[in-house]
Parts: structure tokens; sequence; C-alpha cells
């Protein structure tokens, strides 16, 4: 075929993919929380840039549940028309098969990856009332006194979770996880004093660290954090196997044409990189990514393999 009438082809394509946006309907993007949280952010600062790109109705829709299930559940059931997103964090894509023995929609067969959105550090705090000061001293305190062993995660199963798992082994102590519905939750109960410490995404604690509220200990990525610059890393502190980071990503339905994934790829990509975007997604401790929609696939499969062998060693089980 001419190369010029396959690029025409592929111009059309794109142009069908538009119409079909504008003209059947509004696009939806499925967040599995509530609003506030980091997936509700990234939807509601997308969703106003792509009205524009795609000249299309976006409305955000909550769907909390499951942590995230109820929302995927959601997607998987979706026609295959590029109409409906799903942003949502690595628990929900990569997490999730790992710790379900009876899941209900499969991300490899039902979901196809669009974009990454953003990646997040993971941090250890502790509430206003704890005398530690450093990642040591709470770990001296729980030696000390094992009524200190808990420690508040917004979820069961996510990164948090098995950062927390990691932490027990190499710090060679008891530590003793307390699930909440959701990091709003977690945290009102760590300032509160409800529960000692907590592990959670770094964006869930930054302005809190900031007004003295609680305090951020340490942080999980390669680096110290933009947003937490005072703050050290896990692996600064000595431990060197507990760094990583957490992300939140764009998948559609399955079977979705390509031309259409590759539209919306490009558009998300364009909505993170503004200014308006990124500047609010970095003030709470998201750094806004964007990718191709192989990258994300790249990205996960690399993301199992790693945590796979962790999960596995835990012995912990979401639906038993």
């Amino acid at each position: 075929m001419n190369p010029g009438f396959q690029a025409f082809l592929g111009a059309v394509g794109l142009a069908i993919a538009a119409s079909v946006a504008a003209q059947d309907g509004p696009i939806r993007i499925l967040v599995g929380f509530p609003p506030g949280g980091g997936s509700d952010l990234i939807a509601r600062l997308v969703a106003e840039r792509l009205k524009v790109s795609l000249g299309a109705s976006v409305v955000v829709e909550n769907r909390p549940g499951g942590s995230g299930v109820r929302a995927a559940e959601a997607l998987k059931s979706a026609a295959p028309d590029g109409r409906t997103l799903m942003v949502s964090p690595i628990v929900v894509t990569v997490f999730a098969p790992l710790t379900h023995s009876k899941l209900r929609y499969d991300p490899a067969r039902d979901f196809a990856p669009v974009s990454l959105a953003a990646n997040y550090d993971l941090a250890l705090a502790v509430g206003p009332g704890s005398p530690a000061k450093t990642v040591h001293e709470y770990i001296a305190g729980v030696r000390s006194n094992p009524a200190n062993d808990a420690y508040g995660l917004p979820t069961a199963g996510g990164p948090p979770h098995f950062f927390g798992v990691m932490l027990a082994r190499a710090a060679d102590v008891a530590l003793s996880p307390v699930f909440y519905k959701g990091g709003g939750p977690l945290v009102t109960d760590l300032i509160g004093g409800q529960v000692p410490a907590a592990i959670t995404a770094l964006s869930e604690l930054v302005k809190l660290h900031e007004s003295g509220k609680l305090r951020v200990l340490a942080t999980s990525g390669a680096r110290r954090s933009r947003v937490a610059p005072d703050v050290p890393t896990f692996k600064e502190l000595g431990f060197a196997d507990i760094e990583g980071s957490g992300w939140q990503a764009f998948h559609t339905t399955a079977k979705t044409p390509r031309p259409a994934i590759d539209r919306l790829s490009a558009a998300i990509g364009s909505a993170l990189r503004a200014p308006e975007v990124s500047e609010k997604l970095l003030a709470v401790g998201l750094e806004p990514v964007g990718s191709t929609a192989d990258e994300l696939a790249r990205r996960m499969a690399e993301d199992s393999a790693r945590w796979a062998p962790i999960v596995k060693a835990s012995g912990f089980r979401a639906d038993e």
C-alpha cells in the first residue's frame, strides 16, 4: 500500500475516533476511590484539558469500593469505543492480581493500557505525639514498647502494605498492620493518636508534615522528594532494599481500537504537561509522567515481576 495513502487512512481513523468521542456521548473517567484523593485529583485536572483537546464532554465518575475493584469491574464491562477510561493506582492493576485468587477482572485480558499519569513516593510518618524524630528512633521505640508496633495503611495489599513488610524484615522488628478504607481516615487517626504510625503515599502527608500536624520520617524514592526535601530516603538511612515508587495510570477497555488509544495517550500526555496541571500535582507529591500505551505495559510487567516474590513470601491473600 502507498505510504501516503496509509498516512491518509491513519488520519481518517483519528478523525473518526474524535468524532465518536464528541458525538456519541461523553468520555467517562472512572475513579475507584472517593473524591479528594490522588486518583480523583488526576482525573479532574486531566478531564478539564481533554474537554478542549478532544472537543468532547468529559465526566468523572467516582465508584469507590473494594480498593478500586468496583471501578475496574465497570471498566471491564464498558464498550470498547475509547469513551471510558479509568485512572487508578498500581494496586488495582498490578497488586490485585498478585493478592487475589478470585479477582473478577484480569488487567491483561480486560483492560488496554493508555498512559502513565504520575509517580509517587511512599512515606513512613508518625503522629504529633510521637517522640520519634527519625526512623531509627521509631524502630527503637517499637522494640522497647511492643504496644507501639501498630502502623496504619490506606488499604490492604498495596505498595504501602508491602513496604511495611520490607521495613519490618530489614529492621528485624515486629510491626502490626492496621488497614483503613483510604488515606483520609488513616491520616485522621494518625493525627488524633489512634494509630502511632502510618505508611502511605507521600501525597497524603506532605501538607500535614509542612504544617507540623504529623512528622514524615522517610520516603521511598531513589532520591529525596522535591516536595519534602528535608526528609531522608530509606536508602539514605541504610535500608538499601527499601526503594521504589507507586504510580497512577489510565486504562481503557480491552479491544479498543489502537488509533483511539493512541489519541487518548497523546491527549493525556499533553494535559499532564500543562503547567497548571503539573504544578498542582507536584504540590501534593505527585510527579506527572505521561507515556505511550506500550511504555505503560512495560512498566506494569516490570513491577509485577518485582513484587510477585515479595507478595508471595509475605503469605498475604486479600480474599482469604
